[in-house]
Protein backbone atom coordinates (compact mmCIF):
# COMPACT_ATOMS: atom_id res chain seq x y z
CA UNK A 1 0.00 0.00 0.00
CA UNK A 2 0.74 3.26 -0.75
CA UNK A 3 2.75 4.85 1.91
CA UNK A 4 4.22 8.35 1.15
CA UNK A 5 5.56 10.79 4.08
CA UNK A 6 4.13 13.36 1.90
CA UNK A 7 2.22 12.54 -0.93
CA UNK A 8 2.38 15.85 -3.00
CA UNK A 9 6.35 15.54 -3.47
CA UNK A 10 6.55 12.00 -3.37
CA UNK A 11 4.07 10.12 -5.73
CA UNK A 12 2.59 10.72 -8.96
CA UNK A 13 -0.65 9.02 -10.89
CA UNK A 14 -0.52 9.49 -14.52
CA UNK A 15 -2.96 8.04 -17.05
CA UNK A 16 -3.76 7.96 -21.02
CA UNK A 17 -7.03 7.79 -22.56
CA UNK A 18 -8.15 7.63 -26.12
CA UNK A 19 -11.69 6.50 -28.43
CA UNK A 20 -11.61 2.99 -28.60
CA UNK A 21 -9.88 1.42 -31.30
CA UNK A 22 -8.15 4.67 -31.91
CA UNK A 23 -4.37 5.40 -32.05
CA UNK A 24 -4.20 8.37 -30.49
CA UNK A 25 -4.97 9.12 -27.05
CA UNK A 26 -4.46 12.29 -24.35
CA UNK A 27 -2.08 11.93 -21.59
CA UNK A 28 -3.52 13.22 -18.28
CA UNK A 29 -1.64 13.61 -14.79
CA UNK A 30 -3.80 13.11 -11.19
CA UNK A 31 -3.84 14.30 -7.86
CA UNK A 32 -3.28 13.56 -4.57
CA UNK A 33 -6.73 14.03 -3.00
CA UNK A 34 -6.20 13.05 0.44
CA UNK A 35 -3.28 14.67 3.25
CA UNK A 36 -2.79 11.16 3.90
CA UNK A 37 -2.43 10.34 0.37
CA UNK A 38 -5.07 7.47 1.07
CA UNK A 39 -7.03 9.02 -2.10
CA UNK A 40 -5.38 9.96 -5.43
CA UNK A 41 -7.91 11.22 -8.51
CA UNK A 42 -7.30 11.52 -12.21
CA UNK A 43 -9.35 13.22 -14.42
CA UNK A 44 -11.07 12.90 -18.11
CA UNK A 45 -12.86 15.28 -20.05
CA UNK A 46 -14.08 13.72 -23.35
CA UNK A 47 -14.60 15.66 -26.25
CA UNK A 48 -17.27 13.42 -27.82
CA UNK A 49 -19.53 10.43 -27.03
CA UNK A 50 -18.28 6.77 -27.32
CA UNK A 51 -16.44 3.85 -25.98
CA UNK A 52 -12.95 4.95 -24.03
CA UNK A 53 -9.76 3.11 -23.23
CA UNK A 54 -7.81 3.88 -20.55
CA UNK A 55 -4.74 3.02 -18.60
CA UNK A 56 -3.62 4.67 -14.65
CA UNK A 57 -0.21 4.22 -13.25
CA UNK A 58 0.88 5.20 -9.66
CA UNK A 59 4.63 5.48 -8.69
CA UNK A 60 5.94 6.23 -5.44
CA UNK A 61 9.61 5.60 -5.34
CA UNK A 62 10.26 1.95 -7.16
CA UNK A 63 7.00 1.33 -6.00
CA UNK A 64 4.39 0.82 -9.69
CA UNK A 65 0.82 -0.01 -10.03
CA UNK A 66 -1.07 0.11 -13.21
CA UNK A 67 -4.48 -0.34 -13.95
CA UNK A 68 -6.45 -0.79 -17.39
CA UNK A 69 -10.01 -0.65 -18.23
CA UNK A 70 -12.89 0.76 -20.85
CA UNK A 71 -15.45 3.00 -20.29
CA UNK A 72 -18.74 4.86 -22.08
CA UNK A 73 -18.65 8.33 -22.34
CA UNK A 74 -22.77 9.73 -22.90
CA UNK A 75 -23.64 12.99 -24.52
CA UNK A 76 -23.93 15.24 -21.35
CA UNK A 77 -25.40 18.00 -23.36
CA UNK A 78 -23.04 20.61 -22.18
CA UNK A 79 -21.52 23.43 -24.08
CA UNK A 80 -18.16 22.84 -23.46
CA UNK A 81 -15.23 25.03 -22.85
CA UNK A 82 -14.71 28.23 -24.78
CA UNK A 83 -12.46 28.70 -27.88
CA UNK A 84 -11.63 31.46 -30.18
CA UNK A 85 -13.66 31.28 -33.20
CA UNK A 86 -11.01 30.13 -36.02
CA UNK A 87 -13.66 31.52 -38.46
CA UNK A 88 -13.93 34.97 -36.75
CA UNK A 89 -10.89 35.54 -34.69
CA UNK A 90 -12.13 38.45 -32.67
CA UNK A 91 -14.53 36.36 -30.84
CA UNK A 92 -15.38 33.34 -29.07
CA UNK A 93 -17.56 30.08 -29.37
CA UNK A 94 -18.56 27.35 -27.19
CA UNK A 95 -16.95 24.13 -28.62
CA UNK A 96 -19.13 21.82 -27.71
CA UNK A 97 -22.30 23.35 -29.79
CA UNK A 98 -20.57 26.13 -32.08
CA UNK A 99 -23.02 28.84 -30.42
CA UNK A 100 -21.30 31.76 -30.27
CA UNK A 101 -19.94 33.22 -26.80
CA UNK A 102 -21.15 37.25 -26.01
CA UNK A 103 -18.27 37.64 -23.02
CA UNK A 104 -20.12 39.14 -20.40
CA UNK A 105 -18.07 39.48 -17.17
CA UNK A 106 -17.75 40.66 -13.63
CA UNK A 107 -15.03 40.37 -10.62
CA UNK A 108 -15.18 38.91 -7.34
CA UNK A 109 -11.87 38.30 -6.38
CA UNK A 110 -12.74 36.77 -3.05
CA UNK A 111 -15.78 34.57 -3.69
CA UNK A 112 -13.99 31.60 -2.40
CA UNK A 113 -13.47 34.01 0.92
CA UNK A 114 -17.34 33.16 2.21
CA UNK A 115 -17.11 30.23 3.99
CA UNK A 116 -20.97 29.23 3.51
CA UNK A 117 -21.16 27.43 0.32
CA UNK A 118 -24.78 28.57 0.27
CA UNK A 119 -23.89 32.36 -0.39
CA UNK A 120 -21.27 31.43 -3.16
CA UNK A 121 -24.02 29.51 -4.98
CA UNK A 122 -26.49 32.54 -4.59
CA UNK A 123 -23.77 34.97 -5.67
CA UNK A 124 -23.37 32.88 -8.96
CA UNK A 125 -26.99 32.50 -9.46
CA UNK A 126 -27.62 35.93 -8.78
CA UNK A 127 -24.86 36.62 -11.70
CA UNK A 128 -26.22 34.34 -14.01
CA UNK A 129 -29.55 35.65 -13.81
CA UNK A 130 -28.09 39.26 -14.74
CA UNK A 131 -27.00 37.24 -17.89
CA UNK A 132 -23.04 37.31 -16.42
CA UNK A 133 -21.57 34.66 -18.11
CA UNK A 134 -17.95 35.03 -17.00
CA UNK A 135 -16.69 35.49 -13.32
CA UNK A 136 -12.90 36.35 -12.34
CA UNK A 137 -12.02 34.44 -9.38
CA UNK A 138 -8.40 34.24 -7.07
CA UNK A 139 -7.27 30.64 -6.21
CA UNK A 140 -4.89 32.12 -3.92
CA UNK A 141 -5.07 35.46 -2.36
CA UNK A 142 -4.50 37.38 0.65
CA UNK A 143 -5.03 41.35 1.44
CA UNK A 144 -5.33 43.52 4.06
CA UNK A 145 -6.88 46.41 2.91
CA UNK A 146 -9.96 47.07 1.88
CA UNK A 147 -9.32 49.79 -0.77
CA UNK A 148 -11.94 52.06 1.26
CA UNK A 149 -14.82 49.94 0.74
CA UNK A 150 -17.15 48.43 3.45
CA UNK A 151 -16.08 45.24 3.52
CA UNK A 152 -14.96 43.28 7.01
CA UNK A 153 -14.14 39.92 7.14
CA UNK A 154 -15.46 37.78 10.12
CA UNK A 155 -17.25 34.40 10.74
CA UNK A 156 -18.96 34.70 7.26
CA UNK A 157 -16.10 35.89 5.44
CA UNK A 158 -12.37 35.96 5.09
CA UNK A 159 -9.93 38.08 2.81
CA UNK A 160 -7.16 34.86 3.38
CA UNK A 161 -7.34 31.97 0.19
CA UNK A 162 -4.97 29.26 1.12
CA UNK A 163 -4.36 26.58 -0.98
CA UNK A 164 -1.88 25.29 0.92
CA UNK A 165 -1.57 24.20 4.80
CA UNK A 166 -0.71 27.14 6.79
CA UNK A 167 -0.25 26.89 10.87
CA UNK A 168 -1.99 30.43 11.17
CA UNK A 169 -3.91 30.83 7.81
CA UNK A 170 -6.10 34.45 8.92
CA UNK A 171 -2.61 35.73 9.59
CA UNK A 172 -1.58 38.01 6.57
CA UNK A 173 2.18 38.68 7.72
CA UNK A 174 3.09 35.10 9.10
CA UNK A 175 0.67 32.26 7.73
CA UNK A 176 3.06 30.09 8.23
CA UNK A 177 2.82 28.06 4.86
CA UNK A 178 3.76 24.61 3.59
CA UNK A 179 4.23 24.56 0.19
CA UNK A 180 4.77 21.18 -0.05
CA UNK A 181 0.99 20.21 1.07
CA UNK A 182 -2.31 21.27 -0.13
CA UNK A 183 -5.00 22.44 1.77
CA UNK A 184 -7.42 19.62 0.11
CA UNK A 185 -10.82 20.79 1.89
CA UNK A 186 -10.40 24.11 0.10
CA UNK A 187 -9.60 22.73 -3.61
CA UNK A 188 -12.55 20.66 -2.83
CA UNK A 189 -14.72 23.47 -2.29
CA UNK A 190 -13.32 25.02 -5.59
CA UNK A 191 -14.73 22.10 -7.28
CA UNK A 192 -18.08 22.35 -6.10
CA UNK A 193 -18.27 25.96 -7.27
CA UNK A 194 -17.02 25.05 -10.61
CA UNK A 195 -19.25 22.67 -10.82
CA UNK A 196 -22.62 24.55 -9.54
CA UNK A 197 -21.08 27.41 -12.72
CA UNK A 198 -20.53 24.95 -15.23
CA UNK A 199 -24.50 23.84 -14.55
CA UNK A 200 -24.81 27.27 -14.84
CA UNK A 201 -23.03 28.18 -18.36
CA UNK A 202 -21.40 30.71 -16.50
CA UNK A 203 -17.50 29.97 -17.20
CA UNK A 204 -15.01 30.97 -14.06
CA UNK A 205 -11.38 32.64 -15.20
CA UNK A 206 -9.20 30.90 -12.23
CA UNK A 207 -6.59 33.76 -11.41
CA UNK A 208 -3.72 31.95 -9.66
CA UNK A 209 -2.51 35.02 -7.33
CA UNK A 210 -2.74 38.72 -6.77
CA UNK A 211 -0.31 41.60 -6.25
CA UNK A 212 -1.60 42.31 -2.83
CA UNK A 213 0.48 40.15 -0.73
CA UNK A 214 3.88 38.47 0.05
CA UNK A 215 2.78 34.50 0.97
CA UNK A 216 3.08 33.05 -2.54
CA UNK A 217 5.94 30.82 -3.83
CA UNK A 218 9.25 31.87 -4.95
CA UNK A 219 8.71 33.02 -9.06
CA UNK A 220 9.92 30.35 -11.17
CA UNK A 221 10.53 27.65 -7.65
CA UNK A 222 10.08 24.40 -7.41
CA UNK A 223 6.88 24.89 -5.02
CA UNK A 224 5.22 27.70 -7.42
CA UNK A 225 5.62 25.17 -10.22
CA UNK A 226 3.99 22.19 -8.27
CA UNK A 227 0.76 24.54 -7.05
CA UNK A 228 0.46 25.23 -10.61
CA UNK A 229 0.71 21.65 -11.96
CA UNK A 230 -1.65 20.36 -8.96
CA UNK A 231 -3.86 23.17 -9.97
CA UNK A 232 -4.22 22.17 -13.71
CA UNK A 233 -4.09 18.27 -12.58
CA UNK A 234 -7.34 19.17 -10.42
CA UNK A 235 -9.43 21.72 -12.39
CA UNK A 236 -8.36 21.26 -16.49
CA UNK A 237 -11.47 18.70 -16.78
CA UNK A 238 -14.09 21.18 -15.80
CA UNK A 239 -14.94 22.87 -18.76
CA UNK A 240 -15.94 26.08 -17.29
CA UNK A 241 -12.74 27.57 -16.73
CA UNK A 242 -10.32 29.80 -18.26
CA UNK A 243 -6.33 30.25 -16.65
CA UNK A 244 -5.30 33.66 -15.62
CA UNK A 245 -1.66 33.88 -14.45
CA UNK A 246 -2.30 36.51 -11.92
CA UNK A 247 -4.08 40.06 -11.32
CA UNK A 248 -1.96 42.95 -11.57
CA UNK A 249 0.75 40.53 -13.05
CA UNK A 250 3.42 42.75 -13.71
CA UNK A 251 3.94 44.00 -10.00
CA UNK A 252 5.30 40.59 -9.12
CA UNK A 253 6.23 38.69 -11.84
CA UNK A 254 8.20 39.83 -15.04
CA UNK A 255 7.66 38.93 -18.77
CA UNK A 256 9.92 36.55 -18.81
CA UNK A 257 8.28 34.40 -16.15
CA UNK A 258 4.81 34.98 -17.75
CA UNK A 259 5.86 33.45 -21.17
CA UNK A 260 7.40 30.63 -19.13
CA UNK A 261 4.59 29.76 -16.97
CA UNK A 262 2.40 30.37 -19.37
CA UNK A 263 3.98 27.95 -21.91
CA UNK A 264 3.84 25.07 -19.33
CA UNK A 265 0.52 25.24 -18.33
CA UNK A 266 -0.19 25.04 -22.06
CA UNK A 267 2.05 22.08 -22.06
CA UNK A 268 0.06 20.51 -18.88
CA UNK A 269 -3.48 21.15 -19.28
CA UNK A 270 -4.56 18.49 -21.84
CA UNK A 271 -7.39 21.11 -22.95
CA UNK A 272 -5.64 23.69 -23.64
CA UNK A 273 -8.00 26.09 -22.01
CA UNK A 274 -7.77 29.77 -22.90
CA UNK A 275 -5.20 31.44 -20.85
CA UNK A 276 -4.43 35.29 -20.50
CA UNK A 277 -2.56 37.31 -18.09
CA UNK A 278 -4.01 40.63 -16.06
CA UNK A 279 -0.57 43.05 -16.13
CA UNK A 280 -1.62 46.82 -14.66
CA UNK A 281 0.25 48.16 -18.09
CA UNK A 282 -1.31 46.24 -21.14
CA UNK A 283 2.16 46.31 -22.90
CA UNK A 284 3.63 43.86 -20.27
CA UNK A 285 1.26 40.61 -21.94
CA UNK A 286 2.88 37.50 -24.22
CA UNK A 287 0.41 37.98 -26.83
CA UNK A 288 2.57 36.69 -30.16
CA UNK A 289 2.69 33.17 -27.96
CA UNK A 290 1.03 30.04 -28.72
CA UNK A 291 0.12 29.96 -24.90
CA UNK A 292 -2.24 33.33 -24.71
CA UNK A 293 -5.58 32.72 -26.16
CA UNK A 294 -7.33 36.42 -25.46
CA UNK A 295 -6.24 39.67 -23.92
CA UNK A 296 -7.21 41.07 -21.00
CA UNK A 297 -6.34 44.32 -20.28
CA UNK A 298 -7.04 47.02 -18.18
CA UNK A 299 -7.37 50.55 -18.99
CA UNK A 300 -9.66 53.35 -16.74
CA UNK A 301 -9.79 55.45 -19.82
CA UNK A 302 -13.26 56.82 -20.48
CA UNK A 303 -12.80 56.80 -23.98
CA UNK A 304 -12.88 53.05 -23.78
CA UNK A 305 -14.39 52.89 -28.10
CA UNK A 306 -10.43 54.08 -29.24
CA UNK A 307 -8.61 51.36 -26.91
CA UNK A 308 -7.27 48.70 -29.38
CA UNK A 309 -4.33 46.04 -28.79
CA UNK A 310 -3.27 44.93 -32.70
CA UNK A 311 -3.10 41.50 -32.63
CA UNK A 312 -6.12 39.28 -34.07
CA UNK A 313 -7.42 37.67 -30.69
CA UNK A 314 -10.35 38.05 -28.81
CA UNK A 315 -10.12 41.65 -26.90
CA UNK A 316 -11.53 42.88 -23.83
CA UNK A 317 -10.57 44.85 -21.37
CA UNK A 318 -11.39 43.14 -17.82
CA UNK A 319 -10.88 45.68 -15.23
CA UNK A 320 -11.78 49.58 -16.70
CA UNK A 321 -13.54 50.62 -13.47
CA UNK A 322 -15.31 49.72 -10.24
CA UNK A 323 -18.90 51.01 -9.46
CA UNK A 324 -18.60 53.31 -7.29
CA UNK A 325 -14.97 52.95 -6.48
CA UNK A 326 -12.68 56.13 -6.77
CA UNK A 327 -9.08 55.24 -5.87
CA UNK A 328 -6.88 58.10 -6.94
CA UNK A 329 -6.00 56.75 -10.17
CA UNK A 330 -9.71 56.17 -11.04
CA UNK A 331 -11.86 58.78 -13.10
CA UNK A 332 -13.20 61.32 -10.34
CA UNK A 333 -16.94 60.85 -9.35
CA UNK A 334 -19.09 59.88 -10.93
CA UNK A 335 -16.47 58.81 -13.63
CA UNK A 336 -17.95 55.24 -11.83
CA UNK A 337 -20.98 55.00 -11.34
CA UNK A 338 -23.37 52.42 -12.98
CA UNK A 339 -24.69 54.55 -15.33
CA UNK A 340 -20.90 55.72 -16.23
CA UNK A 341 -19.60 52.33 -16.65
CA UNK A 342 -23.11 50.66 -18.62
CA UNK A 343 -21.98 53.44 -21.03
CA UNK A 344 -18.24 52.31 -21.47
CA UNK A 345 -19.79 48.02 -21.46
CA UNK A 346 -21.36 49.54 -25.20
CA UNK A 347 -18.69 51.63 -25.96
CA UNK A 348 -16.22 48.59 -25.54
CA UNK A 349 -19.10 46.31 -27.19
CA UNK A 350 -19.14 48.68 -30.00
CA UNK A 351 -15.75 48.50 -30.82
CA UNK A 352 -15.82 44.59 -31.55
CA UNK A 353 -14.23 44.15 -27.86
CA UNK A 354 -15.57 42.70 -24.47
CA UNK A 355 -15.31 43.63 -20.84
CA UNK A 356 -15.55 42.68 -17.43
CA UNK A 357 -16.70 45.71 -14.89
CA UNK A 358 -17.32 45.20 -10.79
CA UNK A 359 -20.51 45.91 -9.00
CA UNK A 360 -20.61 48.21 -6.16
CA UNK A 361 -19.22 47.40 -2.65
CA UNK A 362 -21.59 49.76 -1.03
CA UNK A 363 -24.33 47.31 0.73
CA UNK A 364 -21.41 46.08 2.69
CA UNK A 365 -19.79 42.66 3.75
CA UNK A 366 -20.19 42.85 7.86
CA UNK A 367 -21.16 46.15 7.80
CA UNK A 368 -24.78 47.28 7.43
CA UNK A 369 -27.00 46.20 5.15
CA UNK A 370 -24.81 43.49 4.97
CA UNK A 371 -25.89 42.28 1.87
CA UNK A 372 -23.36 43.50 -0.34
CA UNK A 373 -19.33 43.04 -1.29
CA UNK A 374 -19.72 43.23 -4.71
CA UNK A 375 -16.08 43.50 -6.86
CA UNK A 376 -14.48 41.77 -3.99
CA UNK A 377 -16.71 38.99 -2.78
CA UNK A 378 -19.36 38.24 -5.68
CA UNK A 379 -22.51 39.82 -3.18
CA UNK A 380 -24.96 41.91 -4.14
CA UNK A 381 -28.83 42.93 -3.60
CA UNK A 382 -31.82 44.25 -6.03
CA UNK A 383 -31.02 47.77 -5.12
CA UNK A 384 -27.91 47.18 -7.13
CA UNK A 385 -28.56 47.89 -10.90
CA UNK A 386 -25.48 48.18 -12.64
CA UNK A 387 -25.62 44.83 -14.31
CA UNK A 388 -29.26 45.34 -15.46
CA UNK A 389 -27.93 47.70 -17.87
CA UNK A 390 -25.76 45.43 -19.14
CA UNK A 391 -28.23 42.59 -19.15
CA UNK A 392 -29.83 44.97 -21.65
CA UNK A 393 -26.46 45.15 -23.83
CA UNK A 394 -26.06 41.42 -24.16
CA UNK A 395 -30.00 41.21 -25.32
CA UNK A 396 -29.36 43.78 -27.99
CA UNK A 397 -26.22 42.13 -29.58
CA UNK A 398 -27.03 38.26 -29.06
CA UNK A 399 -30.61 39.09 -31.23
CA UNK A 400 -28.41 39.70 -34.26
CA UNK A 401 -24.81 37.49 -35.64
CA UNK A 402 -22.69 40.00 -33.85
CA UNK A 403 -19.49 38.38 -34.03
CA UNK A 404 -19.86 39.07 -38.16
CA UNK A 405 -19.80 42.58 -37.77
CA UNK A 406 -16.48 44.82 -37.55
CA UNK A 407 -16.53 48.18 -36.57
CA UNK A 408 -17.19 51.01 -39.14
CA UNK A 409 -18.00 54.24 -37.83
CA UNK A 410 -17.00 56.12 -41.01
CA UNK A 411 -20.19 54.72 -42.45
CA UNK A 412 -22.19 57.11 -39.68
CA UNK A 413 -21.69 60.85 -39.09
CA UNK A 414 -22.21 63.13 -35.40
CA UNK A 415 -20.10 60.72 -33.49
CA UNK A 416 -22.26 58.09 -33.38
CA UNK A 417 -20.57 54.10 -33.13
CA UNK A 418 -21.11 51.38 -36.20
CA UNK A 419 -20.66 47.70 -36.23
CA UNK A 420 -21.27 46.18 -39.40
CA UNK A 421 -21.18 43.40 -42.11
CA UNK A 422 -21.89 45.84 -45.36
CA UNK A 423 -25.12 44.81 -47.20
CA UNK A 424 -26.15 42.36 -44.49
CA UNK A 425 -25.92 43.83 -40.53
CA UNK A 426 -25.50 47.75 -39.48
CA UNK A 427 -25.65 48.08 -35.80
CA UNK A 428 -25.56 52.08 -34.65
CA UNK A 429 -25.10 53.23 -31.29
CA UNK A 430 -25.90 56.75 -30.52
CA UNK A 431 -23.70 57.43 -27.37
CA UNK A 432 -25.61 59.33 -24.58
CA UNK A 433 -26.38 62.55 -26.04
CA UNK A 434 -27.65 66.74 -24.51
CA UNK A 435 -30.76 67.49 -24.82
CA UNK A 436 -30.12 69.35 -27.78
CA UNK A 437 -31.86 72.62 -27.28
CA UNK A 438 -30.65 76.05 -28.75
CA UNK A 439 -27.41 76.91 -25.99
CA UNK A 440 -26.91 72.89 -25.99
CA UNK A 441 -27.14 72.43 -30.01
CA UNK A 442 -24.69 75.26 -30.34
CA UNK A 443 -21.92 73.82 -27.65
CA UNK A 444 -22.73 70.03 -29.05
CA UNK A 445 -22.65 70.29 -32.61
CA UNK A 446 -21.32 67.07 -33.45
CA UNK A 447 -23.57 64.79 -30.83
CA UNK A 448 -26.50 67.25 -31.84
CA UNK A 449 -26.47 66.54 -35.46
CA UNK A 450 -28.48 65.04 -37.50
CA UNK A 451 -26.71 61.26 -37.94
CA UNK A 452 -26.70 59.72 -41.14
CA UNK A 453 -25.74 56.17 -42.05
CA UNK A 454 -24.26 54.83 -45.74
CA UNK A 455 -26.03 51.39 -46.72
CA UNK A 456 -25.31 49.58 -49.53
CA UNK A 457 -28.03 49.25 -52.07
CA UNK A 458 -31.15 47.59 -50.51
CA UNK A 459 -34.11 47.10 -48.12
CA UNK A 460 -33.48 46.45 -44.48
CA UNK A 461 -35.62 45.63 -41.59
CA UNK A 462 -35.46 49.09 -38.65
CA UNK A 463 -35.42 49.27 -34.80
CA UNK A 464 -34.68 51.25 -32.26
CA UNK A 465 -33.37 49.59 -28.88
CA UNK A 466 -33.76 51.35 -25.61
CA UNK A 467 -29.87 50.41 -24.10
CA UNK A 468 -30.84 52.11 -20.58
CA UNK A 469 -34.55 50.43 -20.02
CA UNK A 470 -34.18 47.24 -23.19
CA UNK A 471 -37.31 48.96 -24.62
CA UNK A 472 -37.82 47.58 -28.78
CA UNK A 473 -39.38 50.12 -30.79
CA UNK A 474 -40.01 48.94 -34.60
CA UNK A 475 -39.39 51.46 -37.86
CA UNK A 476 -40.62 51.13 -41.34
CA UNK A 477 -38.21 49.31 -43.85
CA UNK A 478 -35.04 51.29 -44.52
CA UNK A 479 -33.76 51.62 -48.10
CA UNK A 480 -29.92 52.76 -49.13
CA UNK A 481 -27.56 53.85 -50.36
CA UNK A 482 -27.93 56.78 -47.57
CA UNK A 483 -30.27 57.15 -44.67
CA UNK A 484 -31.00 59.32 -42.32
CA UNK A 485 -32.18 58.49 -38.74
CA UNK A 486 -35.57 60.08 -37.63
CA UNK A 487 -34.91 61.28 -33.95
CA UNK A 488 -34.41 58.69 -30.93
CA UNK A 489 -37.85 57.84 -29.13
CA UNK A 490 -36.27 59.04 -25.79
CA UNK A 491 -33.24 60.85 -23.94
CA UNK A 492 -30.13 59.16 -23.02
CA UNK A 493 -28.03 56.34 -25.30
CA UNK A 494 -30.18 54.36 -28.10
CA UNK A 495 -29.01 51.63 -30.18
CA UNK A 496 -30.28 50.89 -34.09
CA UNK A 497 -30.20 47.82 -35.79
CA UNK A 498 -30.39 47.34 -39.74
CA UNK A 499 -30.28 44.17 -40.89
CA UNK A 500 -31.19 43.17 -44.35
CA UNK A 501 -34.70 41.81 -45.61
CA UNK A 502 -34.77 38.75 -46.92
Amino acid sequence: MPDARNPFTEATLHGSFGKAGASEATPVEGFCDSADGSVFRIRFMPSSPGDYTYTVAYRQGSFEMKHSGTFRASDGHRRGPIRVDPKYLWHFIWEGTGEHYFFNGTTAFWLMGWREERVINNCIERLQRLKINRIRVLLSGAANIFWGEPVMTGDNFSMFLRPWIAEAPQSFDHPGIDYTRFNVSYWQKWERMLRFARNRDVIISVIQDISTHKAQPAAGSEDERRYLRYAVARLSAFSNITWDLGDDLDSFRDEKWAHETGTLIESWDPYKHLASSHPVHREHQDRASDWFGFTSIQNWSRRQHQVKTCRIIPQTNEEYGYEDHYPHWAPAPDGDSAETLRRMAWDIAMAGAYGTAGESCRRGTNIWPDTGGGWINGRGDDTMVMLKGYEHMVDFFTSFEWWKAEPHDELVSHGAYCLAKPGEIYAVYLPQRPICGNSEAFEHQKECGEVTIKLEPGSYEARWFSANTGETVPLPPVEGPTWTLPKTPGWLDWALLLQKRR
